[in-house]
């Protein structure tokens, strides 16, 4: 039988405010265990929660970014569940009047080889507190409750159940993380907690339009732990009901060293947690004017800045997707096209996404930290297209540059001097050495005057070989015709 994975996600976003969303305290990572709480925090009883105005704008700059409706009125409610790390017994969260309702997300991705452009319906994005954290180290036995992240605010964004892939669920993931980072409302980092995935998992017979009985795998914060965690249930799914048995609805962890996801608890369903509105919050109200004020501040956006760079360099969907998937990409992209000319926009994006790429994976570092900076990179841009360096031996040169870690704007020259890397232009010099090819390789030589056109690239072959890849392939390649002709 053949099988349909369909995947949701539900993003926990931690939103970048000094403070947390219902109290004073701070919200600083790494600070010693319970040091960072407060008395609202603590459920204390006669406390009052005070709704926190920079993580409501948060929530509205990344509604207004992926096209959303901005309730005028959203509604906080009580979510009631009894673990060792929620001091309440509760968490305020937002049931049926979320602040984000809709929207939708598009991304990139690699399908059987071939790039294909996505876009995934949004169900909604709301506003909540973080529990605190269980610590079950170094405890000689016993588990430690650290409520620092108690009150910490979140933006759960729940995706509607149309990914059918892990490939695409990784992709969608990204995309998001990217935008949350981009938009400013998240740092993004997912070692400490900031941007944290549940993915919903289920599996349906092909051609079937009903959906299977999904799982959850809870608190992914990896892509590559996406990624295999999906291949891991999906497995596990089809071998138990091809084996006569059934999918029961449940909550699962991801045990990254055995590659097997393991149940942790049943799965809740809404009426479980018995929701009801907050008494101690009234509703949040949200006026036109203060939706206005946040879109006026938004930065462009990767949808839109995708468009403009189609229109002003000339750039395909694939380079224009890649290209924008930080800001820092492509202000450095930007930049290295300034340096260079629009003419030399394609040959960034190529050189931004082939060798500027892997060298950063291979050193595992972003953008902003690579040593070679975008007026270097320029300028070895332009010595490529006025002939000073060929394209081969542009890439010496950058892995030069790379290794230099200098700050000299005029690096890329420096290292052609000294490396003797000039492309050879000078047609005497040219035809002297295909005057040598041409009278060490005559068997070549005849069979390209008898017809036989691809002989020629050995000939080519030979003369780069002879000026050791120093000659300009365009020029020497006219001069070879031209000599074969006479």
């Amino acid at each position: 039988m053949q099988w349909e994975v369909v995947i949701g996600l539900e993003n926990h976003v931690q939103l970048t405010t000094h403070s947390k969303i219902f109290s004073g305290a701070s919200t600083r990572f790494g600070a010693e265990p319970n040091t960072q709480t407060s008395p609202v925090d603590l459920a204390l009883p006669g406390v009052l929660p005070v709704m926190n105005r920079a993580a409501v704008e948060h929530a509205i700059r990344f509604g207004l970014a992926v096209g959303a409706t901005i309730a005028p009125t959203s509604v906080f409610a009580r979510k009631n569940y009894f673990y060792p790390d929620s001091p309440k017994g509760y968490q305020i969260s937002q049931f049926a009047d979320p602040v984000v309702q809709g929207g939708s997300l598009t991304f990139g991705f690699e399908k059987d080889g071939k790039f294909e452009t996505r876009t995934i319906n949004l169900t909604r994005a709301h506003l909540e507190e973080d529990a605190g954290k269980s610590l079950h180290e170094d405890y000689q036995g016993m588990t430690g409750i650290d409520l620092n992240r108690a009150g910490t605010p979140l933006l759960e964004v729940v995706s509607e159940p149309e990914m059918r892939s892990a490939a695409e669920a990784v992709a969608y993931a990204k995309a998001l993380h990217s935008l949350v980072v981009w938009l400013g409302v998240c740092d993004g980092n997912m070692q400490e907690g900031s941007f944290r995935c549940d993915v919903n998992v289920s599996v349906r017979p092909l051609g079937q339009t009903e959906f299977g009985t999904r799982c959850e795998i809870k608190n992914l914060n990896s892509f590559r732990f996406i990624e295999e965690a999906v291949h891991c249930e999906v497995q596990r799914q089809i071998e138990l009901i091809e084996d006569g048995g059934r999918v029961v609805q449940a909550t699962r962890l991801y045990d990254p060293d055995k590659k097997e996801t393991r149940a942790m608890r049943s799965k809740e369903d809404a009426q479980d947690y018995r929701y009801f509105p907050d008494p101690d919050l009234p509703p949040l109200v949200i006026a036109p004017e203060w939706i206005e004020s946040v879109r006026a501040s938004l930065p462009e956006l990767p949808a839109a800045m995708r468009v403009r760079f189609a229109a002003q360099y000339a750039l395909s969907d694939y380079d224009s997707l890649n290209l924008t998937q930080s800001q820092a990409m492509a202000a450095y992209f930007e930049a290295v096209v300034a340096k260079a000319g629009n003419e030399q926009a394609k040959t960034a994006a190529n050189w931004m996404l082939g060798d500027m790429a892997a060298a950063l994976n291979r050193d595992n570092i972003d953008i902003k930290q690579a040593p070679v900076s975008t007026a270097q990179l320029g300028l070895l841009l332009t010595r490529i297209l006025d002939g000073t360096v060929s394209n081969k031996l542009a890439k010496e040169v950058f892995a030069a540059m790379w290794d230099a870690k200098s700050s000299d704007d005029n690096l890329a020259d420096a290292i052609i001097d000294a490396k003797g890397l000039k492309q050879i232009s000078d047609s005497g010099a040219l035809e002297a050495i295909i005057d040598e090819v041409l009278a060490a390789n005559t068997k070549s030589v005849e069979q390209y005057r008898a017809g036989k056109e691809a002989a020629i690239n050995a000939l080519i072959g030979q003369a780069m070989k002879a000026s050791k890849g120093k000659a300009n392939p365009a020029q020497l390649t006219q001069l070879l015709k031209e000599k074969l002709a006479g």
